[in-house]
């Protein structure tokens, strides 16, 4: 650490880390490294760092936890004043006027590290720890091109001055039900409902289905985000262990018949293909068995299908097998073609649609019409198809890659790569790892964020399209190794 001229280097290093514990870089729940580690890696002396973490321990930031360490707190944005109250200035922990933070009592359960990495980059590098490809790859010209036939076309000018179909576009459901019928999925455009993306149409199911404090089951490792979410409305989170086949159904059938809320649970989360982080697709067979434990126990299952245009059509959907009965599909195209256009869907059994278009009403009103619209164009002239195709070949190129790195660099695949994830396991706590990387631009995935409890792990998932760069590999593998030291 270079000093800057003004502070002093205990200075200097406390708002370094308060800076990314507000930018939840340093998440609720993560462990500080110890003081010693802090000060070889930051070339400081150990007083200067015990300063710094006091410093932080003065802020309310984290905490202290005898023979454990310092870990941080859970924070929810308050104003300004809240925080001057106590004698604190902004510039003092390294925050922006308005966005202060302040201590809470709540579980750790934190999600948003990741998001904010994707809204404000820490670094040019490409990030291993993303969800998305890179803007390069996702650029084409189409999607603007039907832009612009959609935006002067008369009927579009009209409809501009109206709020639009509940339900979404016609167009664009017809194209999406042609579209679910090469899954084998039949589902007309009646029991299709577009939403502000994939994350908005599992908000809506969620808020339609269930009541706070109704138990919900979902996979582990899975999607941070999704765990968040459940919490944040209420929601009892049932962990169920994910293998290669699917979800572990001795697991759920424990749950649905001694579930430890006292409650079964009423919907079960699901990605059947490539699943998110670990690239599993659920087999033919254990599909079935899970359907049979669904109509049993008479809870729902929403399938997240958000990877599925990078899979063959042929892989095993739920609601292929199901006939939309007890299942519900979602899906979206932000991680294929343009994340800010949001524009996702969900699929369901006839007697649920009215309930969750009701939903969407009271959320958002309607969807976009611009938008959907010139989506429906692109697939109707097959380009969304063509495009997905060539995303295919290029991540096969960039997998095979990355993964060569990868093992030279002494990592082990837990699961068979495939698809835009790879489940690493790097040997050491990947969430040490992950604030050492920080300091060297690069934004990891730890496996702690994808178990509801923020299980320690040595486990990390990798974007395969962000992770061919050499130069990453190298200076992740020296870092891992002092760790090991």
């Amino acid at each position: 650490m270079l000093k800057t001229p003004g502070q002093s280097l205990t200075e200097q290093l406390s708002q370094r880390l308060a800076g990314r514990i507000r930018d939840r870089l340093l998440p609720a729940g993560a462990r500080l490294p110890s003081v010693r580690e802090t000060a070889r890696t930051q070339g400081v002396n150990p007083s200067t760092v015990v300063a710094a973490y006091d410093q932080l321990l003065a802020w309310g930031l984290v905490e202290a936890q005898p023979r454990k360490g310092y870990f941080v707190r859970e924070f929810e944005q308050k104003s300004l004043s809240s925080l001057n109250l106590i004698g604190l200035s902004a510039h003092e922990i390294g925050v922006s006027s308005g966005a202060p933070l302040a201590p809470v009592a709540r579980p750790p359960v934190n999600a948003t590290a990741l998001i904010r990495g994707m809204f404000h980059p820490i670094s040019d590098k490409p990030q291993p720890g993303m969800g998305l490809f890179p803007a390069d790859w996702m650029a084409n010209s189409f999607l603007p091109a039907a832009l612009r036939k959609v935006a002067a076309s008369a009927a579009v000018q009209d409809a501009s001055l109206n709020y639009g179909e509940p339900m979404g576009d016609m167009g664009l459901r017809q194209g999406l039900s042609q579209r679910l019928r090469g899954l084998s999925i039949d589902a007309p455009a009646s029991q299709i409902l577009t939403t502000v993306g994939a994350t908005h149409a599992l908000d809506v199911v969620s808020r339609t289905l269930l009541s706070p404090g109704d138990a919900v089951m979902v996979e582990e490792p899975g999607w941070a985000v999704e765990f968040a979410r459940l919490d944040a409305l209420g929601m009892r989170i049932l962990p169920v262990p994910r293998g290669p086949q699917g979800p572990d159904l001795d697991v759920m059938a424990r749950y649905c018949t001694h579930s430890p809320t006292g409650q079964a649970p009423k919907l079960l989360v699901s990605v059947s293909v490539l699943h998110n982080p670990t690239g599993y697709s659920l087999s033919p067979s254990h599909a079935h068995r899970l359907l049979q434990l669904a109509h049993l126990h008479h809870f729902h299952v929403v399938e997240d299908d958000t990877y599925g245009h990078l899979a063959p059509p042929h892989a095993t959907r739920l609601c292929a097998l199901d006939g939309l009965q007890r299942t519900l599909y979602v899906s979206g195209f932000a991680k294929l073609l343009a994340p800010s256009w949001r524009v996702g869907y969900l699929t369901a059994p006839a007697d649920l649609v009215e309930r969750l278009v009701d939903t969407k009403l009271l959320g958002t009103l309607t969807t976009p019409s611009l938008l959907e619209k010139a989506l429906a164009l692109c697939i109707e002239q097959g380009q969304l198809r063509r495009h997905a195709e060539r995303m295919r070949t290029r991540l096969d190129a960039a997998r095979s890659r990355s993964v060569k790195l990868a093992l030279a660099a002494g990592c082990r695949f837990v699961a068979e790569p495939v698809g835009l994830f790879g489940w690493v396991d790097a040997g050491v706590d990947t969430e040490l790892l992950a604030q050492r990387m920080l300091d060297q631009g690069y934004l990891l995935a730890p496996g702690a964020l994808f178990h509801a409890g923020r299980t320690p792990s040595t486990l990390m998932r990798i974007n395969f399209a962000t992770t061919q760069d050499a130069v990453f590999w190298g200076v992740f593998q020296t870092l891992r190794d002092q760790l090991r030291r």
